[in-house]
């Protein structure tokens, strides 16, 4: 690493975080996975073709836009949050050198580490595990416990929580651009997308497609769970629901209409993503049969 490298707000980022870390080093084996809605919109245009032509995965300080939360902005509570988390590093740094948001998928989860935020993800090489840093529990509520690839602790914190299983995965941050001809060894879609616009943005993109099992959800098992998120967001469920049953398309059709709160439609797709979710199988290339 050159003297300007050495100073640059990813590398001193990682150094702060690395000195805050223990543990036996990250299987390299193990990938970081980025959720995402490959359906929805990044101002006014598909998200997948703003990948395709931009080659480029931003954070939110630079789409203005979120799975999660919306304050990547100065002053705002992730501006807060990183400023913490990474010893000030990227506090004057440009919107475009921060870090991107995933998680570790030491779980092996076909859907990815972090399903809350979407029901696709980009799995990215093992390179990027050099240039992340980790935390548990997520960056919103303050955790304590850090990690990198060399000193790798929180998975024994993780297995050892009881935390709902769309709040239980090790946030990751990854440092540097993440290029997707570099970066991405594949998209990772749900089925339901498969002859949709969503397929043929995701073909033109610079890695490979694969598909997992597919979330789907009855209305008549939605309609058990009035309390995980509440029974406004089943009614809402059950009226964008087709042939009585719920997946990740008819929420992001529903989303494109303008006609529904998008913090309404997030927690109709928690509670499919949480009572929806295929059998766990084991992740990786060809989880789904064969990448194609």
């Amino acid at each position: 690493m050159n003297l300007k490298e050495a100073h640059s707000p990813q590398a001193r980022a990682l150094h702060h975080v690395a000195a805050l870390s223990s543990g036996p080093a990250v299987d390299p084996a193990l990938r970081v996975t980025l959720n995402l809605h490959p359906d929805r919109l990044v101002r006014g245009r598909p998200i997948l073709d703003a990948l395709a032509e931009d080659r480029t995965y931003h954070s939110q300080f630079v789409t203005g836009t979120s799975n999660g939360g919306l304050t990547a902005h100065p002053g705002g509570d992730r501006w807060r949050w990183e400023s913490r988390m990474f010893g000030g590093a990227y506090d004057t740094a440009a919107a475009h050198e921060r870090p991107v948001y995933g998680a570790l998928n030491f779980r092996h989860q076909v859907v990815g580490a972090a399903p809350r935020f979407g029901s696709a993800h980009f799995r990215l090489t093992s390179d990027a595990l050099r240039r992340a840093t980790f935390c548990y529990p997520d960056s919103s509520v303050d955790p304590t416990a850090f990690g990198v690839a060399d000193g790798m602790s929180l998975i024994g914190l993780a297995e050892a929580d009881d935390r709902d299983a769309l709040d239980d995965y090790i946030e990751a941050q990854v440092h540097g651009q993440v290029v997707l001809e570099r970066d991405m060894e594949a998209l990772v879609l749900d089925p339901c997308y498969r002859g949709t616009f969503v397929e043929s943005a995701a073909r033109r993109l610079p890695c490979p497609v694969e598909w997992h099992p597919g979330y789907r959800l009855s209305v008549e098992e939605l309609r058990r769970h009035p309390d995980f998120r509440g029974p406004r967001y089943v009614e809402l469920g059950a009226r964008i629901a087709e042939d009585g049953h719920l997946d990740p398309r008819l929420i992001g059709d529903a989303a494109r209409t303008g006609r529904h709160d998008p913090q309404d439609l997030k927690k109709v797709w928690h509670c499919l993503a949480r009572f929806g979710a295929p059998a766990h199988r084991p992740a990786g290339r060809g989880a789904s049969g064969v990448p194609c």
